[in-house]
């Protein structure tokens, strides 16, 4: 998401027009022939004849040309600080970067000798040319990019008004170069690995276009690649991005995306999704109406959850949930998803099915066996039929994972459970038949 990309193909001619007009009264003037020796310009006739028809070539690849043979004749003239920026010109037409570069550094190398306006113009160019590198190629000049952005910086407030522009109109026709100068400096630093001027770059566009996605993005991944990340910055940034009123549906869909996977990660990776999602919510409403990220806004971190998670019971967090503020809110993001074993419990109802559903009364003593009449959980026991022979009002564990629950009334629902093998009934085998009898044998008569 390189937002400069989109200043590449403007063309420089544009960029000399956008609020500076012509400098023609910049240029070099010819020696008169009866001038006074003392007063006369560094420069010959003929030196000055052949800039000036370097000047009006119009077609670019000849003008280099000419430029070239001027330079050979006159390496050290005094011209050049017209002939540099005819270069830069000629180069930008002909789409060649590298080149607009380098003619844009000599020019300003040899400082004050050139205008101000005329400064500005290569180092404008010189940041569009930056833009359009490769990777590689922008990250090899990357420390030379953001010196000579912020030098445009420094050179554009050098630049005098026009006394037919209000100061109103001057202002707003200086933020275009002021968000290229920023964005230049800020990418070349990311690239520099230089993170906390990236993140004053990114800040100074944000201060000229609060609303853009590009800006809003980078600066969050400023955020997270330093060292140690900024994660609250970089959270709020990236949801900055993504309720931007520039960003298309698919762009804000891509960064909404790729912040609820870091957020996810930041907190360990194992949180339950849901959970995730309503934090996502939150955070995006907060980011669609404030600029700023609130200072009370924050996240726990995996390593919060896991101190949670070393001494938890599900009894512990029973207590916990039932105590509400922010100690619940850390717990459940601890236990949600987590898988407990042998929950103690009072069936109050057994609903059979696939699966099977248990209405359970979580207990922890006899007293509160024995006063238990309402449920406090529904358990889904899954792949265990035998399970449907447990008993109302009998006494039961069970193993599953906790995946949601009600705060009012507090309930809490489980799911892929296991009821503990021993307290199952066992199957009543076929009743069994009474012995048949056989009727008795009459006892032999006596024989006479």
């Amino acid at each position: 998401m390189n937002g400069t990309r989109k200043w590449v193909g403007i063309a420089l001619a544009v960029v000399l027009c956008l609020i500076l007009g012509s400098s023609s009264s910049l240029r070099a003037q010819a020696p008169a022939a009866a001038q006074d020796t003392a007063k006369a310009p560094p420069y010959t006739l003929v030196e000055y004849n052949a800039e000036q028809a370097c000047a009006a070539e119009k077609a670019p690849a000849t003008q280099v040309k000419c430029l070239d043979d001027f330079v050979s004749k006159y390496p050290n003239s005094a011209l050049l600080i017209y002939v540099y920026p005819l270069y830069v010109n000629a180069y930008n037409q002909l789409k060649n970067p590298q080149k607009v570069i380098e003619f844009a550094d000599k020019t300003v190398a040899l400082a004050d000798k050139v205008e101000p306006v005329v400064r500005y113009q290569v180092l404008y160019a010189r940041a569009l040319a930056y833009t359009s590198l490769t990777g590689p190629e922008q990250a090899a000049g990357a420390a030379k990019a953001r010196e000579s952005a912020l030098l445009g910086l420094k050179t554009l407030d050098e630049v005098k008004k026009p006394d037919n522009v209000s100061d109103e109109d001057f202002k707003k026709q200086k933020q275009q170069p002021m968000v290229l100068f920023n964005y230049t400096a800020a990418n070349a630093a990311m690239l520099a690995k230089d993170y906390a001027a990236a993140v004053e770059s990114f800040k100074a566009v944000l201060a000229l276009n609060p609303d853009d996605l590009s800006t809003n993005y980078n600066l969050g991944l400023a955020y997270k690649a330093m060292t140690p990340p900024q994660w609250m910055e970089a959270f709020w940034y990236f949801a900055r991005a993504v309720t931007s009123k520039g960003a298309t549906q698919a762009q804000a869909d891509k960064v909404k995306k790729y912040l609820k996977a870091q957020m996810a990660n930041y907190q360990g990776g194992n949180v339950c999704d849901n959970l995730i999602d309503g934090e996502l919510n939150e955070l995006l409403q907060l980011a669609g109406t404030s600029a700023e990220r609130p200072g009370t806004y924050s996240l726990p971190s995996g390593a919060d959850i896991s101190a949670v998670q070393k001494d938890m019971t599900i009894a512990s967090v029973f207590t916990d949930l039932k105590a509400g503020g922010d100690k619940s809110k850390l717990t459940w993001l601890a236990a949600c998803g987590l898988e407990f074993p042998e929950v103690p419990g009072k069936v109050i109802s057994v609903a059979t099915g696939d699966p099977i559903v248990l209405k359970i009364a979580f207990v922890t003593s006899d007293a509160e066996f024995e006063a238990a009449t309402a449920p406090n959980m529904d358990v889904k026991v899954v792949g265990q039929p035998e399970a449907a022979r447990v008993e109302k009002d009998s006494a039961v564990h069970f193993t599953g994972t906790l995946v949601s629950y009600d705060p009012e009334p507090f309930f809490l629902h489980w799911d892929k459970a296991k009821v503990k093998a021993e307290d199952i009934p066992k199957e009543k085998g076929p009743a069994k038949k009474p012995p048949v009898r056989r009727p008795a044998k009459k006892p032999s008569g006596r024989s006479n």
